[in-house]
């Protein structure tokens, strides 16, 4: 057990993670030339397109020192903000971590983030200073930074470049000095931490573990503490590139097991493994349960698909933990699922893999945060979705979550940033400069002003140089209203929002103007409505497609045409009655995009 690490790697978006871990795996021969591909560990087609990681990735390296064999399981972390519970639970499965700092962009908000949580879990850090093969890096002054946030000495920071692979070998001597083994017991009962879960259509729900004390041999009885449940242990192993089958694992280490599980239910991330017979007596303290930032409702385009979309969605829940739902209806759209996401990021991510993984069609409403609502009888009601509003005569009042926010910039950019934040009703708690050119603002603001497009905004006005890094901190009372879209007098669930009364009136305008574009015109007029209660605050006509119907009246009186284009208004005006309004998905999701 001595010889074996088990570390993660943390950093901020885009500063060289998965690049890191390409080149430890090289380095240590556990990836060929022929399998090797950039990104190796990002195995989703949606990691590659996007250039991030959505996953964690575990991984078992050998490496030679001298002649002492090392087992080093590696795994490796996404850098965006929505992906941060990802981060929280391979951090509860290592001893250790590296740091990876871009040397051209410094110490960014997640870099902070990342590296508390690592700290709160008593991780031995290993600061990491990566890029240095750029034209643009500035060694010395992201050391000052590191040494300011840690307080480590300046030999103790890592000078490399992922890219060429100059300084790997640093980093082994360093995982292998400064890390600690586990501190396990093989002779104690098996005790092992479920970290992951994926799903197999052949062989059932694979889960992955770390393995505290203990041991667990192949064909074991083993069962899942928090659900009871028993199963045989039909195969163990480590990860690989590939999976490994093995006849034992011990206290240390980090690998699979296939037990055969159908029912994605019987497998929550954070459970303990143990043996039947000779049972740990307490659980691992699993992790904190995730907290949903943003809620939208996910409805199938034909109602026939709920049952699918209901097992589409619990598979997908297996491998992305943070992802939450419960059933709902809507009038307008059926019956669906009310989910909780991390931020808009995980909730575009996961839209995309319901439809190419298990080739869903979906209507997504658009999303809002979740508030408590005061009724005159006394009673708090948590409200998610806008249709779940009592009557106005009936609230008392209505409180709406506040976060926390550190937006990380450069000193020149700070003016726009405020403005923009104190738009979003942002209150400033501090402002520090970390070095004569970054700062560091401190923002109370609204939940509900930054789901939409609060990321998009702060990098477009900074240049893409700002970084942000948020948590809930407390709720506080708002004036807000319910905003509904009316479609020919009808009320479109979907469509219809939680807003802060100042801004109701124009984001309302907005809403009818972007939905004249995009419905397409029929054989009636449609009227587009935004209303707050029974008041009608902005509205847009789509006119009526209509046929020339005096094309073949050619000469001759006026009356003759006036009486055609008469019987022609009649019949529109029939058709008015009955006429149903056909809404394209590309209308729910523009609002996402309404500037």
């Amino acid at each position: 057990m001595s010889n074996i690490r088990n570390f993660c790697i943390i950093a901020h978006i885009d500063h060289g993670k998965s690049t890191l871990a390409d080149r430890l795996l090289q380095y240590t021969g556990s990836v060929n030339e022929r399998e090797f591909q950039n990104q190796i560990l990002d195995d989703m087609d949606l990691e590659r397109e996007k250039g991030i990681t959505i996953k964690s990735h575990a991984i078992q390296m050998n490496y030679h020192a001298g002649d002492k064999h090392y087992i080093l399981n590696l795994i490796d972390t996404p850098g965006h903000v929505d992906f941060s519970y990802e981060v929280s639970r391979s951090i509860a499965a290592c001893e250790g971590a590296l740091l990876v700092v871009d040397a051209t962009q410094g110490i960014q908000a997640q870099t902070i983030s990342n590296l508390y949580m690592a700290i709160e879990n008593d991780l031995d850090i290993i600061p990491v200073l990566n890029k240095m093969d750029m034209p643009a890096a500035m060694p010395d002054e992201v050391k000052e930074q590191i040494i300011d946030l840690i307080g480590c000495p300046e030999e103790d920071i890592l000078a490399i470049s992922a890219k060429t692979g100059e300084g790997v070998e640093q980093v082994f001597d360093a995982i292998i000095n400064r890390i600690r083994p586990p501190k396990s017991d093989v002779n104690q009962p098996l005790q092992a931490l479920i970290f992951d879960s994926v799903f197999n259509s052949f062989r059932g729900i694979i889960a992955y573990f770390r393995i505290f004390n203990g041991q667990i041999n192949t064909g074991d009885l083993v069962k899942f503490v928090s659900t009871g449940k028993e199963y045989h242990a039909d195969e163990i192993g480590v990860l690989r590139l590939t999976p490994e089958p093995r006849k034992q694992l011990q206290a240390g280490d980090v690998g699979y097991i296939i037990s055969g599980i159908k029912v994605a239910k019987e497998v929550s991330v954070g459970d303990t493994i143990t043996h039947v017979h000779n049972s740990c007596q307490n659980a691992i303290a699993g992790f904190k349960e995730v907290k949903s930032m943003v809620f939208a409702g996910i409805y199938p385009v034909d109602a026939d698909d709920y049952e699918e979309l209901r097992s589409s969605l619990e598979k997908l829940q297996l491998n992305d933990a943070s992802l939450t739902f419960e059933p709902e209806s809507s009038l307008a759209l059926g019956f669906g699922f009310r989910c909780g996401f991390l931020g808009l990021l995980h909730m575009e991510i996961i839209q995309e893999r319901l439809d190419r993984e298990f080739d869903m069609d979906v209507i997504t409403t658009v999303p809002n945060v979740s508030y408590h609502v005061f009724t005159t009888k006394g009673e708090v009601l948590d409200v998610h979705n806008p249709s779940g509003m009592p009557p106005l005569n009936n609230i008392e009042h209505i409180e709406e979550p506040y976060i926390h926010a550190q937006i990380i910039t450069k000193s020149e950019f700070i003016g726009q940033i405020m403005k923009l934040c104190l738009d979003k009703r942002g209150i400033l708690k501090s402002q520090v400069y970390l070095t004569t050119d970054r700062a560091e603002l401190t923002f109370d603001l609204p939940l509900g002003e930054i789901v939409f497009d609060f990321y998009d905004k702060l990098k477009s006005c900074s240049k893409g140089y700002a970084s942000f890094d948020y948590f809930i901190n407390s709720y506080r009372e708002s004036k807000l209203s319910k905003l509904d879209i009316l479609l020919n007098g009808d009320p479109v669930d979907a469509l219809s929002t939680l807003i802060h009364t100042t801004h109701a009136y124009s984001f309302g305008r907005r809403m009818c103007e972007k939905l004249k574009e995009l419905i397409p015109r029929q054989q009636f007029d449609i009227a587009i409505q935004a209303a707050i209660g029974s008041k009608i605050i902005a509205r847009e006509t789509v006119k009526a497609v209509r046929k020339d119907v005096t094309a073949k009246c050619y000469g001759g009186d006026i009356t003759r045409k006036r009486k055609l284009l008469e019987k022609q208004k009649k019949g529109k005006k029939r058709m008015r009655q009955i006429g149903n309004v056909e809404v394209p998905q590309s209308a729910f999701l523009a609002v996402l995009k309404i500037d």
